[in-house]
Parts: structure tokens; sequence; C-alpha cells
């Protein structure tokens, strides 16, 4: 039988591929970082969801071996409160998009038990930095104990979108919104990468819409779309009046053209997909100044 070290290896390269990963460092990560560690004592519930329902089915590990959980599958944390580790090949394609490079700091908003945070950790190396957040008190408070020993990591508990990260290289918004908050745009370091869901409604606290890649560059902010998502809701940054917008620019297709953000004043023009008075996502490529 394959040892742990085996498993974690073959689950690295699985990942890779279902994810298709372009960075070495982060598939070295998934390699080295403990998964089990942060999932809770086994047996373990993977999840297996029902593409007609949409609902999420099931099925205990026969034991505690922590080789169980090295696969491409979501493992439940409390089912009680719907909470889960997160599909793997879905949020590391997610850190593969924010381009992580050593001596980076990044934000984490969405931290959950740390596992994901700890995968970004790793790539950042010990002379980056890593500021997570987590709005749940519980699993925030397993977060912080989970990363206690990565001296790289800080773990905020509480609403993350009302929390200011610092300056940043890189920020991975694990909830959805209604666009990018002021000041998550102000706080990207020239070159930074914002990567985030934007959604409307489609259940209690539960969002669909795409994943948005933000870059701030000297001419403005660039945007581009990187996949499909449902996602629960990030309630501190979302606005009603917008998700009447989104809702629009979703059937059109508007929103999965989105080429930048705009943060001048300008009144509503046929290139605004979701318009705003601070943010405005638009087809137009990024022109005007970084604000």
């Amino acid at each position: 039988m394959f040892d742990l070290d085996d498993c974690r290896r073959f689950y690295a390269e699985e990942v890779q591929f279902a994810a298709n990963l372009t960075s070495p460092a982060l598939i070295a990560a998934l390699a080295r970082v403990p998964r089990e560690k942060f999932l809770g004592p086994g047996p373990w519930e993977i999840g297996m969801p029902d593409m007609l329902t949409g609902s999420v089915h099931y099925a205990a590990t026969p034991d505690a071996d922590p080789r169980r959980v090295y696969h491409n599958v979501v493992i439940a944390l409390d089912r009680s409160r719907d909470l889960t580790n997160g599909q793997p090949g879905t949020l590391v394609h997610y850190i593969n998009s924010l381009d992580l490079a050593p001596g980076n700091r990044a934000y984490h908003l969405g931290a959950g038990a740390g596992y994901y945070t700890a995968i970004i950790a790793e790539v950042v190396g010990a002379s980056g930095a890593v500021v997570a957040s987590e709005v749940h008190p519980e699993l925030g408070q397993v977060a912080k104990k989970n990363l206690a020993d990565r001296t790289n990591v800080t773990v905020h508990l509480g609403d993350g979108t009302q929390f200011d990260p610092g300056e940043c290289d890189a920020m991975l918004i694990n909830a959805g919104v209604t666009h990018p908050l002021p000041l998550w745009l102000d706080r990207l370091r020239a070159g930074g990468r914002l990567l985030l869901p934007i959604t409307v409604p489609m259940g209690p606290n539960l969002g669909k819409g795409v994943v948005l890649k933000i870059i701030r560059q000297p001419g403005g902010y660039a945007a581009q779309l990187v996949s499909f998502v449902a996602i629960y809701s990030a309630t501190g940054a979302r606005d009603p009046h917008r998700e009447v917008a989104l809702g629009k620019a979703m059937s059109t297709g508007a929103l999965m053209k989105v080429r930048s953000v705009r943060r001048d004043r300008h009144g509503l023009e046929d290139s605004c997909a979701v318009h705003g008075d601070d943010v405005c996502l638009s087809l137009a490529a990024s022109t005007v100044a970084a604000q």
C-alpha cells in the first residue's frame, strides 16, 4: 500500500491535471501541506454533488486513515451548517490564477479552517506573508489553531469585507460579491491581482455568477473571466441595486466580456456591464489611470 507521502504526491498530480495548474510551487505545496490537519478527526464525510438537483450527498470514509482524504473531493467540516473544505481543483485553480511568487503579500477572505491559506503561505514562502480572515467565529478559531505554526500567516476573526488587509500583491475573495470593494482596489500594489466571484442570488446566502481576475496596471484595472461559480455570499460586499444590473449582464452575456474596472466618475454608457458611481465593470479596455 502507498505510504502517506506517496498519496500526497499522487493527490498533487491529480489536482494538477484537474485544475490545469502551471505553478510548480503550487503543485509542490499540495504535496506538502497535510490536508487531514485541517479536516478534524476522521472518519470523514466525502461530498458527492448531484448535478441534476444541485444538492450534495455524503458518504463516510471506512476509517480514519489520512490517505482517504488525498483526492480531488469535497470533505465536510460540519454538515449541520453545510460547511466543507471545498473542492481542491476549484480553489487551487483560483490560487494558480493569482500568479503568486515568493515574497508576495496575499489576502485570503473566507479562510475556513485554513487549508487553502496554508497552501498560499507555502507558495509565497518565508519571505512572503498571508493575511486571512474568517467571518464564522468557530471556524476562525480553528483556522488560527491550524495555522499557528506558520509564522508568515496572520488570521483576522470577523467580517473580511470590513477589514483593511494592507497593501497586497494578491487577494483571493472566497465568497460571492456584487462588485470589488474600493478598499480592495486601493490596496492592490502595482501589478497586484484580485480574484473574486461576482454573483447574483440563487438561494438563501448562495449565489451564482463568474470569477473575475482584476489586475492593477499603470493604465487602470484590467479584468478577465476565470470561470463560472456557485458560492456562498459575502453579505458585507453586496449592493441590492447592482444585483439587478448583474442579473441583466448575466442573461445577455455581458458579464462574461468584462475587460476592465473603471473608477472614474461617469454616467451610464453602452460599455458599462454593471455600472456604479465608485466602481464600474466595463466592457472597454483599461485606459483610465488607476486611482
